[in-house]
Parts: C-alpha cells; structure tokens; sequence
C-alpha cells in the first residue's frame, strides 16, 4: 500500500507529460504512453507485495485428512499473494506415529489461536489466516473468503515490512503505522522453514504414505518489539539461513497470536 502511494507521484508525473506531448509529435505521445503504464504496472505490483496474505497450516503425520491440505498449501505459496507456512503439531502422536517434524511449540502456538479466535476446539489440517481468520486447510474456497474477509479486516493496518540479504547479514525492516491506525505495539517474529520435505510415513493413520511438506518451519523466534515507529533489525546470515533452511519469513503480529499487520519472506 504504501509503495502504491509512492508510485501516485509517478502516475501524476506521466499524466503531465502525456498532456505537454499532446501538441508534440505522435512519436513523444508514444514515450510518454509506456512511462504511464510503467508506473501504473509498478503501482499494481507494490499494492500486491503490500496485500500478501500469510497462512499457517497447522497439520500433522498422524491426521488422515491433512495430505489434501499439505498438497494445497504447496500449491498455494506459488501465489503471489500468499506467504504459507506449515506448522506441524504433536497431539496426534499417541495415534501411532510419531511425527518427525512436529513441535510442542506449534500445538502451543495453534492452541494460543483458538483463544483468541474464539474457536472451540483445535483441529487438523486448520489454516489460519492473518492471524484473525481460520478455516479447513483442504477448502481452496473457504480459504480464498478467508483472506478477502481478513484483509478488508486489516486494510488499514497494513505495516510494510521488507528483508534483503548483504553479504553475510539479513535485514529486516517495518515501517511506521499507517495514518489512522490503532497498532502501535508488535513482535516481529522470525521463522525459519525448509520450502520441501518428503516424509515417508510408517505407522498410523496415513501408514505407508509419502507425504510433501512445504514452507516446514523449524525455528520460531522473536527478534524485535515494534511501536509504532520504522525500526530496522540487523541479523547474522550464517545464523539464520543454514543449509537445511533455505525459507526465511518475517511476521509483524500484535500480541502472540493476534493480527498480523505486516510480514515479508526471503528465500536462499
């Protein structure tokens, strides 16, 4: 969003030209017309990085109906839209199998969501969306409301955040609230994933199946407190992005679990 506004300085600076050439040549009026749509294809492409939806797949080895929802979400980080990361959970364990890469971290993560969704229960494969929407991993149509609802949700609250690698050091950076908004307390939280992992599954309730995982986080940690104010975090690249993670996302959240107002993804 805020690139877009940017770029209405370069869409007013066009439309001035094209009028100036108008009593020129047909060869300038030309020029002017691709200057035009340039800025207007940098503003439409700005406005999308700014309106990414980040979606959490909480899933597991041991739940029958996760697959169709791994398959999905693998599908759907080749949107330009979406930032997706898959968060798998233990309590299915004592199913039979125990799975290879589950945390306790990410079922107390999910179990955080269903308090402040407001959900009753947790459950697998559960897709939640911003941080404010959840619905069945599986339900492409489901999922696609979700995130038209969560950002008319959040559409003035939007943080832009960006992260670069230099040399041997990853930047991270947010922006500063948006004029009018009511967020002015986050944490920037930093997850690194693996973008694939095949698993072969053993025992339980998806016995003798190989199952993709993509965007597998491994590591979630905070790395900064933003108020409200641009701030910019300096990490050690050798440190984050190991051969075994080569996805490195960055979350603006309110709270543990609350909106997300801002994220950005940078991959080895």
């Amino acid at each position: 969003m805020l690139g877009a506004m940017m770029n209405s300085m370069q869409l007013d600076m066009a439309m001035r030209q094209m009028r100036r050439f108008s009593t020129l040549n047909r060869g300038a009026i030309f020029v002017a017309a691709l200057t035009l749509a340039a800025a207007l294809q940098a503003a439409s492409t700005a406005a999308r990085a700014a309106d990414k939806a980040v979606l959490e797949l909480f899933t597991s080895q041991g739940c029958s109906s996760c697959p169709p929802a791994d398959r999905l979400l693998g599908k759907l980080i080749k949107r330009g839209d979406i930032i997706g990361l898959s968060l798998p959970v233990d309590y299915w364990d004592y199913l039979g199998w125990k799975d290879t890469l589950a945390s306790p971290e990410y079922t107390r993560r999910q179990y955080s969501y269903r308090r402040t969704l407001g959900t009753p229960n947790v459950y697998t494969p559960q897709i939640v969306i911003n941080g404010v929407e959840h619905a069945v991993g599986s339900h492409l149509h489901d999922i696609d409301a979700a995130i038209e609802k969560s950002g008319r949700r959040l559409q003035n609250s939007v943080v832009p955040v960006r992260m670069w690698s230099e040399n041997d050091t990853i930047f991270v950076e947010a922006g500063a609230a948006p004029d009018g908004s009511k967020s002015r307390s986050a944490t920037l939280w930093l997850a690194l994933a693996i973008k694939a992992k095949n698993v072969s599954i053993g025992r339980g309730e998806n016995s003798g199946r190989e199952v993709t995982y993509y965007n597998v986080v491994r590591k979630m940690t905070p790395i900064g407190k933003w108020s409200g104010k641009k701030m910019l975090v300096s990490l050690p690249k050798d440190q984050l992005m190991p051969k075994e993670n080569d996805v490195c996302t960055v979350l603006l959240q309110e709270g543990t679990t609350g909106p997300i107002i801002g994220a950005a993804e940078l991959r080895n």
